[in-house]
């Protein structure tokens, strides 16, 4: 994917320059009061009661408890609504979205094809609560995530991992499902690709991923489901070539996340120090006492274990290969994650959306709670904790200094977890995007 396909994309859409929703209007007052009935509060996981949040210059000036009088800014009244941070979704892929066509498009379609569905991918994951991303997977989204920055496009903030790293044959190896002529044709894939057969190749892949402008290091240590492969759980990087990446990687101020299913494949990525565990379907005691030992958190992305069992009993929905696999891994996510909950480690939010619909990603709280977590831990897990999985401290919780990242809900999420499906106001840096339509004047 270059840089003048995504403008073109961008350009063809007749995107505007401002990201604001309401730019069509006077510009923005310098402040913003927003009158909450109650506000999640991240840190405790408890929800208080009305508070009126001040937002300037993109950045949560003051929070003040009840409702606050203010002559010389906007209020916009949330009655009957409660306030949280903007969520983030440790897990997308915005490049793609799970089809009975997608094996054969990566043949068919221009990266332009996919920069455009990206843009419609990325509005759709901000209006739907998603603040930030991380992005585990694809080059389109490295320049999304720019023309976001730059505000030309609608979108959440987005941490991207451009190309994943992974072993010849392994899960992200580019070239799985060619047949024998083209695969001679092309060569085989190399670090530069994102495929790695050493400590030096290792090393190699991670500082193209730096000249290429990644924000993360992303991993493929076990096989995958949809990849055109028969193994889904077997262990592909070796310990010392996982401590290769996550060394090179912290040169660099990485974080490395760890796509894997099998418990072998868990286990040397945990002791190579990755940073997160994604899917970890086949997670055991064992491997849990390990990510307790190591500080490794645990992004479960329930709702691509859902949709792929669902998925797989429809026929041709996905190749031969692959169908076994999705009926048997991702049966089992939810049950791994409530276990995984219940032995205390630590649980961030993911949804591998991409596999399933976006905009649909606030579903995976319910799954959360349907496993045994509480509402609470669910949102926390979307927002404080999902800042720690990224190593920052300036979004996550609604307090003085930091991003104004905020999305409510009618109603309070911790009684009824089902609110979230039905978020009508967010915010992002200070910028609103989505907001009720009859939200009534202060008084």
């Amino acid at each position: 994917m270059n840089r003048t396909a995504l403008a073109l994309a961008l350009a063809a859409c007749g995107l505007p320059a401002a990201p604001d929703a309401l730019a069509a209007g006077p510009a923005a007052p310098r402040t913003l009061a927003l009158h909450c009935e109650r506000v999640f509060d991240a840190r405790s996981g408890k929800v208080l009661g009305e508070h009126t949040v001040l937002v300037r210059d993109g950045r949560i000036a003051e929070v003040i408890p009840g409702r606050a009088k203010l002559a010389d800014a906007e209020s916009i009244v949330l009655a009957d609504h409660t306030c949280t941070p903007g969520w983030t979704d440790l897990h997308v892929h915005l490049d793609g979205e799970s089809s009975p066509q997608s094996y054969s498009e990566g043949f068919r379609l221009d990266p332009v094809d996919f920069a455009y569905r990206s843009v419609g991918y990325a509005e759709k994951t901000l209006m739907a609560g998603f603040t930030s991303v991380r992005d585990l997977g694809g080059e389109v989204t490295l320049h999304l995530r720019d023309a976001v920055n730059q505000g030309a496009v609608k979108g959440p903030r987005i941490f991207a991992a451009g190309t994943s790293i992974a072993t010849t044959g392994g899960h992200a190896d580019p070239t799985n499902g060619f047949n024998t002529h083209l695969s001679h044709l092309m060569g085989p894939p190399g670090p530069t690709e994102g495929v790695i057969n050493s400590i030096d190749d290792a090393r190699q892949a991670v500082r193209q991923r730096y000249k290429d402008g990644s924000d993360v290091i992303k991993i493929t240590a076990t096989g995958g489901v949809l990849s055109y492969a028969k193994s889904g759980d077997a262990p592909q990087f070796t310990v010392d070539e996982v401590k290769a990446i996550v060394d090179t990687a912290r040169d660099y101020g990485f974080r490395v996340a760890a796509h894997a299913h099998g418990k072998e494949g868990m286990k040397r990525a945990i002791l190579g120090g990755v940073t997160s565990i994604e899917h970890g379907t086949y997670m055991d005691e064992e491997v849990m006492r390990l990510m307790k030992q190591h500080g490794t958190w645990y992004v479960p992305t329930i709702s691509a274990g859902r949709f792929v069992a669902e998925k797989a009993k429809i026929d041709g929905y996905f190749p031969a290969v692959v169908r076994p696999k999705a009926e048997r891994i991702g049966a089992l996510i939810q049950d791994t994650a409530g276990k995984a909950y219940r032995n205390g480690v630590k649980i961030a939010f993911g949804t591998d959306m991409g596999v399933g619909p976006h905009g649909d990603n606030a579903r995976e709280f319910i799954y959360m709670v349907e496993a045994g977590m509480p509402a609470a831990y669910a949102l926390q897990a979307a927002t404080i904790r999902a800042a720690e999985v990224l190593g920052v401290d300036d979004q996550g919780v609604i307090e003085a200094g930091k991003r104004a990242d905020i999305v409510a809900v009618p109603g309070n999420p911790v009684d009824d977890i089902n609110a979230v499906l039905k978020v009508d106001f967010v915010m992002k840096d200070g910028q609103v995007y989505r907001r009720p339509a009859l939200d009534a004047p202060a008084q």
